[in-house]
């Protein structure tokens, strides 16, 4: 009845394409499959009557935003934690340890995925799914930095009103919306506590210290193959940072580097 694409990377390209080629609902938890192939993907579902629904915990809050208005929205607004960096300097960042790359202060998730976070390259990826997934150019699409993890995302419409999904950060409850899609069912995560809360922060990332969002940017701009590009460098990097062979800094800088040199195709 449904597919749920949990792959990590672009390994997770071939499964997800073939479920969709058989018309299938795939709950999308990879997001690298639009980031390398979104505008295929996009034309696939087209095409064969699939249906894509993001299990992204952003993508997810947009999604139940989203609904009923889509011809009406101005702006996405994807939320970040800002990782366990936050507020750091260049400086600040030349010498940081794998291990301190890990500490999350928010989501546990894998190694890949949380270094993608502690660089901002996953709001960069986040990004480039947001363009396809939902239709929507780069310039219609901002990341603001929300320690609290509490508000998923927001969707600006053009009277001006905004709407947010607002739920603890706790993967279960996007999972189960999209496998349960159109439906909502109880669901055992935490509750917000509307007592105990005391106030929701926002902060503009910082572009210079975290240049991998930028990359996202231009990737969603241009399309083609460059987030085949982007991608494919930042899994090697990563690699090569978590085994010890490059610095913290250094994932972004060959990610740009590679970009710089790819001749893409549209």
């Amino acid at each position: 009845d449904i597919v749920v694409s949990a792959i990590v990377g672009a390994a997770g390209l071939l499964g997800t394409w073939a479920a969709l080629e058989a018309g299938k609902s795939v709950a999308l938890a990879n997001k690298e499959t639009l980031v390398v192939a979104g505008p295929l993907v996009a034309d696939l579902v087209a095409q064969r009557g699939g249906r894509v629904l993001p299990v992204d915990s952003e993508h997810s809050a947009i999604f139940q935003a989203m609904a009923g208005y889509s011809s009406s929205v101005e702006r996405l607004i994807l939320t970040g934690s800002g990782g366990p960096f936050r507020g750091r300097t260049l400086a600040d960042l030349a010498k940081v340890s794998v291990e301190e790359a890990l500490q999350h202060p928010t989501w546990k998730m894998g190694p890949k995925i949380t270094i993608d976070s502690a660089t901002l390259m996953n709001k960069a990826l986040e990004v480039i799914e947001a363009r396809w997934l939902f239709g929507l150019p780069a310039t219609q699409i901002e990341v603001i930095i929300h320690p609290e993890s509490m508000i998923h995302s927001f969707v600006e419409f053009i009277d001006g009103s905004v709407l947010a999904q607002i739920s603890p950060p706790d993967m279960r409850l996007p999972i189960q919306y999209a496998l349960t899609y159109p439906e909502r069912l109880v669901c055992p995560t935490k509750r917000v506590s509307w007592r105990e809360l005391r106030q929701f922060r926002f902060e503009m990332p910082d572009r210079e210290t975290f240049p991998a969002l930028e990359l996202g940017y231009e990737v969603a701009r241009v399309g083609g193959s460059a987030g085949a590009a982007l991608n494919a460098a930042n899994e090697a990097a990563v690699a090569e940072f978590l085994d010890g062979r490059l610095q913290f800094l250094d994932i972004a800088r060959v990610c740009r580097a590679v970009l710089n040199a790819h001749a893409f195709e549209s």
